[in-house]
């Protein structure tokens, strides 16, 4: 909960325990903190989960003030009654908090902006729609915020993309109308940073149904830390995808169909995959001339020979697709990569860059999936392999940011049991490590071979 939705139980609280007769100051607390609920209205914004708490509030008040005018005072039993009520009321906040994107551990600042490529030499396969292919992409990158830029939302549109999660997750469509309140440490358009050395470049892609923005809080790490990380939005593939111009394009479930024979299944996903790895290509085409240009912000200040890519779930198939078939790709990760889609080549050859891959628990515990199956099928094909990790008491989602939503995120199905901070430091130290050290030379310590630094971190 954020700074005055703990403040304004807490003085209710203190009002409702304070021991009969009350002083006058403390008749006046329920006042004082309808007060603070206007000023929570305009500076930390409404939201649905806390009405129990303004209603509370606001009755409180006006029993308060009437019984300061009629020099009456509440029963004690009445008091303690109505304190089980506001713990109640306090619940619903509590579980449901406005997310927070933890600060980076690095020194630099990170601006963030977003923009639409099409690719003219594609036609999207659908839409239904004659058209090329159109996707959204957005960019965390050292920068020098000037007093203009604001702090960036978690995601933007989050009157789109709220909904859309709410309904993936099979929620009501307004459960998570709060993320519209959820921001990270990250600037809307601030310049990027000036540097004599330009910056590596790390592609993401996410996974089936999710959303560019899925992963903020390692981009702001990795963007602070000197690398320039850009996430595509699969339209069609993601959650949702908005356009400038307001269209919105949903997931299409055909895309991946569900309920066929396992071979229709793997040509519809092979057909996707591949569509994702050629987003990338055609985002790291766009990256290379905008770095040409002497016009535009980011010229020269972009190692297009430094290209990591990264991804989650599907993202992680359509990650090693790319690195197996594109020479500029220079290091892989991939997150619980779904290897089905994976092409019979890549499959058999494996890829030439240096690779690392991290499993949850729950997917590496399927020992016997197709998924498990196909990866160690691939795996000792690499030349150069960094390792392969399962991290204990993890779920699929926990390679996210989905599972800072609320601390029942275990309850939801978001994550595993493993706590979420602890999640976030051990990811967040190999996805950073990792990208030091094969695209800026840097040794690590967590990659020595042992894997032993993390009692939760497995051979997979």
């Amino acid at each position: 909960m954020r700074l005055l939705e703990i403040i304004i139980p807490f003085l209710l609280v203190i009002y409702l325990l304070w021991p009969h007769p009350r002083p006058r100051t403390v008749r006046l607390a329920p006042s004082v903190t309808l007060i603070l609920t206007l000023l929570h209205f305009l500076i930390e914004g409404y939201r649905w989960q806390m009405i129990p708490l303004y209603a509370l509030t606001l009755l409180l008040t006006i029993s308060s003030l009437m019984k300061i005018k009629f020099q009456a005072d509440w029963p004690a039993a009445a008091s303690y009654l109505t304190v089980i009520l506001l713990a109640v009321s306090t619940a619903l906040p509590s579980l449901l908090p406005v997310p927070k994107i933890p600060t980076p551990g690095g020194s630099l600042k990170v601006g963030t902006t977003i923009f639409e490529l099409t690719d003219e030499s594609r036609r999207e396969i659908y839409s239904g729609v004659d058209e090329p292919r159109k996707f959204m992409v957005q960019m965390w990158y050292p920068a020098n915020p000037l007093p203009e830029n604001k702090i960036a939302p978690w995601m933007a549109r989050a009157d789109i993309y709220g909904p859309a999660i709410s309904t993936f997750l099979k929620l009501p469509p307004f459960f998570l109308d709060h993320l519209a309140l959820a921001n990270t440490p990250a600037y809307i358009d601030a310049p990027m940073a000036e540097t004599n050395t330009p910056y590596p470049v790390i592609l993401f892609s996410h996974g089936w149904d999710g959303f560019n923005a899925q992963n903020s809080g390692q981009m702001v790490q990795l963007a602070s830390r000197g690398f320039v990380v850009v996430a595509v939005n699969h339209t069609y593939g993601a959650v949702a995808t908005v356009f400038p111009d307001g269209k919105i394009a949903y997931n299409n479930p055909n895309a991946l169909p569900e309920g066929v024979p396992d071979d229709e299944y793997e040509i519809a996903a092979r057909k996707l995959v591949d569509q994702w790895a050629d987003d990338l290509s055609h985002t790291l085409d766009y990256l290379g001339i905008s770095n040409s240009d002497i016009r535009g912000s980011y010229y020269s200040k972009l190692d297009i020979n430094r290209i990591g890519v990264y991804g989650h779930s599907t993202g992680g198939g359509a990650a090693i697709q790319f690195c197996g078939t594109d020479p500029r790709c220079k290091a892989l990760l991939g997150m619980d990569p779904f290897m089905r889609p994976v092409s019979a080549d890549v499959l058999a050859d494996g890829v030439s860059q240096p690779s690392f891959f991290m499993f949850s628990q729950g997917w590496a515990d399927l020992v016997d999936s197709r998924n498990n199956q196909l990866f160690n099928q691939f795996y000792p094909n690499i030349p150069d392999r960094k390792g392969a990790i399962t991290i204990q008491g993890t779920k699929h989602y926990d390679f996210s940011d989905l599972p800072l939503l609320s601390p029942i995120a275990p309850q939801l199905g978001l994550k595993g049991p493993l706590n979420g901070n602890r999640v976030i430091e051990i990811v967040d130290a190999y996805l950073v490590d990792f990208f030091e050290m094969t695209l800026n030379n840097k040794p690590s310590n967590l990659f020595n071979g042992s894997f032993t630094d993390y009692p939760e971190v497995k051979l997979k």
